[in-house]
């Protein structure tokens, strides 16, 4: 059971600040969602297939096809920030 004080040092966790009355709102909300996978786990699945996805998925592919690039004083027309004939960004540590 999720209470109100492990809503609250998971706010603080994360550094969100909730009142107390957002804290017993998340509890409730929190504990509901806990019931219905509960109930989901009281389901016969005996024989059912595991799925990884409700609905096949496929994906979809373009031919990987060379084509030529843009001009690169085009692409740099884009932006003000630029040096060296490259986009200038700033510097990560």
């Amino acid at each position: 059971m999720i209470t109100k004080e492990k809503v609250e040092h998971i706010g603080w966790l994360a550094r969100i600040e909730i009142d107390e009355k957002e804290a017993d709102t998340y509890a409730e909300k929190l504990n509901s969602v806990l019931d219905y996978f509960g109930q989901l786990d009281e389901v016969d699945t005996d024989g059912v297939e595991p799925t990884y996805h409700v609905m096949d998925v496929v994906n979809v592919f373009r031919k990987d096809e060379v084509r030529k690039s843009l001009p690169q004083e085009e692409v740099l027309a884009n932006t003000e920030h630029r040096q060296e004939g490259n986009f200038k960004a700033p510097r990560i540590m």
